[in-house]
């Protein structure tokens, strides 16, 4: 972007926001769509995307689903145009060919997706966008394609190269303590104290990805307790009157949480970066830490026992162990990956199974999805890289030995999601 047109976009936008945001034109919103992407002049053009962003923040849900149509049909890419373009492309390969057919193969929604970027603060409205796109566009097939078009876009957008990581800790900006007590997603934060005693003391840490377009906006963090020892209790690791210790003593990093925070940034991998970066940030800070592991919760356990007909005694503390073994192990998902989400985060990081815990999480939402048992992943950093390497190619898990040993000690088969 040239000085002048600089200017001119910092000028509009002052001006357009001394307006009151009043609409440029009374177009519908599918025809300032179309009008933006055939648009030559920049300073016409963010007149018309900050328009349109605009406009579709006031939608409710049925417009938003009918502008989301719109863009899935008469932005789609023309088929007959990709043959014919790829036929000239195979008789003749030269730079001019080969423009034509990338230019067919690419639907003109992704270009209106870019051009609606070039608003100043547009990242953040782009992806509560795709949010509703989300949720209101359920399996239609149409709709879902539209979605890879955003997926595609965010997907370059939000790579590890963009993201900036941030502690955050008792000092940091109220709104964004805020946000952190709102995204929590695994373990709630009752009150801004239950939020000091996870950040205050010197043992606890949290860290976050930022986007530079979206500042005030974690888009992940995680929750970290240094600990002695590895914990099997997330009751005893946050207990109100526990006492903290040095930092400095810790043996253990334990992530015991970790939250997305952006629904529109679904599908977009942003924690496997997060876990190896804040453990070896704190590798170099404290060099007494020696062990990286998880408190993980296991929120398809449940579902898998009552789906595969079993059931468990809360009296027999290994027989659970044993079942939440084998299920971690063993029962699969599409694609023979491991069928509990949280497992194929973690394994696919570069992980091992280290050990199960019964009574490990006493909430009714630990009992409600796993019988209160939980799961330690270990990170060794010495290792991450090959296992996640083995995962990816041949979909191996490495467990250690002790849960090797009880998911052995019951007899059930591999089973398969239905």
């Amino acid at each position: 972007m040239t000085l002048l047109a600089d200017l001119l976009s910092t000028v509009f936008e002052r001006r357009y926001r001394r307006s009151g945001a009043a609409a440029l034109d009374g177009r519908p919103l599918s025809e300032l769509a179309a009008a933006l992407v055939g648009s030559a002049g920049e300073t016409s053009g963010l007149a018309l995307a900050e328009e349109i962003l605009n406009r579709f923040d006031t939608l409710g849900d049925d417009e938003k689903l009918e502008f989301f149509r719109y863009l899935a049909t008469a932005m789609n890419i023309d088929p007959e145009a990709v043959r014919s373009s790829l036929d000239e492309y195979e008789r003749d390969p030269s730079k001019a060919t080969y423009r034509s057919f990338a230019a067919a193969v690419e639907p003109a929604r992704q270009e209106l997706i870019r051009r609606l970027n070039r608003v100043p603060g547009a990242t953040g409205a782009l992806v509560q966008m795709r949010a509703d796109l989300l949720r209101l566009g359920g399996k239609e097939p149409e709709l879902q394609a539209l979605d890879l078009d955003f997926r595609h876009l965010f997907a370059s957008w939000f790579n590890r190269g963009f993201l900036v990581l941030r502690p955050i800790n008792w000092e940091s900006p109220a709104h964004i303590l805020e946000k952190i007590i709102a995204y929590e997603a695994v373990h709630a934060i009752d009150s801004w104290d239950d939020l000091r005693r996870r950040l205050e003391p010197t043992d606890r840490r949290c860290f976050a990805f930022f986007h530079p377009s979206m500042p005030d906006e974690p888009l992940i963090f995680v929750e970290v307790a240094l600990n002695s020892g590895i914990p099997g209790s997330v009751q005893a690791l946050l207990a109100e009157d526990r006492d903290p210790m040095p930092a400095e003593q810790a043996d253990t990093a334990v992530f015991y949480s970790i939250s997305n925070c952006q629904a529109g940034l679904a599908s977009i991998s942003f924690g496997n970066s997060l876990i190896k970066q804040v453990a070896s940030d704190l590798a170099t800070e404290l060099s007494e830490l020696k062990t990286f592991v998880t408190l993980s919760p296991i929120p398809g356990l449940t579902r898998w026992l009552s789906q595969e007909g079993l059931d468990w005694d809360i009296e027999q503390p290994d027989q659970m162990k044993a079942l939440a073994a084998h299920y971690l192990l063993n029962a699969k998902g599409r694609g023979d990956l491991p069928f509990d989400p949280v497992a194929r985060f973690h394994l696919g990081n570069g992980a091992l199974v280290h050990a199960v815990h019964a009574d490990a999480d006493t909430s009714d939402k630990g009992r409600a999805q796993s019988g209160g048992i939980m799961v330690n992943y270990l990170y060794d950093l010495a290792r991450v890289a090959q296992n996640h390497e083995d995962f990816a190619n041949t979909r191996s898990i490495i467990a250690s030995s002790e849960v090797k040993s009880f998911a052995a000690s019951i007899s059930l088969h591999t089973t398969q999601e239905r």
